[in-house]
């Protein structure tokens, strides 16, 4: 570890040296930078739809969706809006403040710390990295060790493309993320469970390092057959894929119960069934296109959630388990109890709970006895139960009539609230996040009054002058016959 700590040190010495030097704010450099991660991704494809199969089971469709694709397009889109994104912003002032002039300015942190996620440990490295490198900062990534074959690929290539006194990669477990807390970052940015997140906001607090937190939580999805009965089958083929589709449902923002009137439950089930089949085949296990558990360790604790008797006697499809593969079969629960451990933790794995209710407005009392979700999903056409969602209930996003395409769009911010997150980051918001926004005021030294009042007085007649001002600017207005 000591050998750690010293490799540790020099990189951020050579990174902050880095910032001093003023290179890594041109935007030429930060193009230059985007592009040769676009690049690199655009040369690796095979290597990393690899990695991601070995790590993860990861079908090389699913890795070009949810991997390099979201990194292909956050490059591109960084690319060609960088000029816009760091244009001052000007502000109008008051009249109050005239002839003073306003704007905002983007300004980089600094030296900021990456700590990426094993589940999607391409995008959820890549992606934020465009951010930092996009705002001007220094950065240092800390791949997970839980994805070694993804995380080995980028301590390589990265390298090889980027500048290496400004970018860095750093492999290893808890043990080296405990000692690059221990140094101070300018930035932040953790993807992970709550559990960690506050480990890492509580080393932050030490140094009053800003942070943004992408964490998780319970993502439910209400289906409110009355008002989308006559679409119910893109409704299950939906949800089956934001479930089971995007690595075997351990994502962040994947449907992690289902709320529906109880008339209804049984024709749902019945239609999940076979789309599950659809989609994977008889044996899933065999399929090649269902991601495997990250761990045995994860493979245990979904195991657990399942063998409390009272969640067992609620499943109604799938529930075999084979540990040595790290398979959990695609499994459907009807009305585990709610005060089952299964329904008061993020499940993140292929197990999906349906809890019935007897009205569908009886749903919004239940998402609202948990914590503020990532996401809430509703597939419903009924104005009043969206106001209702929007207005009584606190998540990260909420999306209508489709799953996790939130996730998707650069235009709109993504991130938690509460305990699924702090901070957002995706197209601009990830200049943003990486970004200071420092306020500039320019005023003028005509109409000044401080000849007539001693020095130490100055906020006095600070308020003196602004209300001159002021006045002077009335009585105008009031010449020229308008109302202020």
């Amino acid at each position: 570890m000591e050998g750690m700590k010293e490799t540790v040190e020099e990189s951020l010495r050579e990174m902050r040296e880095t910032f001093a030097s003023g290179r890594t704010r041109s935007l030429k450099w930060r193009k230059a930078q985007i592009g040769a991660i676009y690049e690199m991704v655009k040369d690796n494809e095979d290597k990393i739809c690899s990695a991601l199969f070995q790590d993860l089971g990861k079908h090389s469709t699913e890795a070009f969706r949810d991997e390099l694709g979201v990194v292909l397009r956050s490059a591109t889109v960084a690319i060609n809006s960088l000029d816009k994104w760091a244009v001052p912003k000007h502000s109008n002032l008051p009249l109050l403040f005239y002839p003073a002039k306003g704007k905002v300015i983007s300004e980089p942190y600094g030296t900021v710390l990456v700590l990426s996620s094993w589940n999607f440990p391409i995008s959820l490295s890549l992606d934020p990295l465009i951010g930092a490198i996009a705002a001007g900062n220094t950065v240092l990534l800390k791949s997970s060790e839980l994805s070694p074959n993804a995380s080995a690929f980028l301590a390589k290539t990265i390298p090889a493309y980027l500048d290496t006194k400004a970018i860095k990669v750093i492999e290893g477990g808890p043990d080296v993320a405990t000692i690059l807390l221990q140094h101070q970052w300018d930035k932040i940015f953790f993807t992970g469970s709550p559990k960690i997140g506050r480990i890492i906001m509580a080393a932050a607090a030490q140094h009053l390092t800003p942070v943004t937190l992408e964490l998780g939580g319970k993502c439910p999805t209400i289906v409110d057959h009355h008002t989308i009965s006559k679409n119910i089958k893109s409704v299950v083929k939906r949800i089956a894929g934001g479930k089971w589709g995007s690595c075997s449902g351990q994502a962040c923002i994947s449907v992690d119960y289902v709320l529906i009137e109880k008339s209804y439950a049984s024709s749902l089930i019945d239609m999940l069934k076979p789309t599950i089949k659809s989609f994977f085949g008889e044996n899933p296990k065999e399929s090649g296109c269902l991601s495997k558990i990250a761990t045995k360790q994860h493979v245990q604790r979904l195991s657990r959630l399942l063998n409390d008797p009272r969640v067992q006697a609620s499943i109604v499809h799938g529930g075999s388990i084979d540990e040595e593969k790290l398979y959990v079969e695609p499994t459907i629960l009807l009305d585990p109890p709610l005060d089952s451990e299964i329904m008061n933790e993020e499940i993140f794995g292929p197990i999906l709970p349906i809890i019935t209710v007897r009205d569908i407005q009886e749903s919004i009392g239940i998402i609202k006895t948990k914590p503020k979700p990532l996401a809430i999903y509703a597939f419903t056409n009924d104005e009043n139960l969206k106001t209702r969602i929007l207005s009584e209930t606190s998540s990260g996003s909420v999306t209508f009539n489709d799953v996790m395409i939130q996730y998707m769009c650069d235009a709109l911010p993504f991130g938690g609230v509460g305990e699924s997150g702090i901070g957002r980051y995706h197209g601009k918001y990830s200049f943003d996040c990486f970004s200071h926004e420092k306020a500039i005021m320019e005023g003028s030294l005509g109409m000044d009054l401080d000849a007539r009042y001693p020095p130490w007085n100055n906020f006095k007649l600070t308020f003196i002058r602004l209300a001159f001002r002021e006045a002077y600017f009335k009585l105008i207005l009031l010449m020229l016959g308008l109302k202020r």
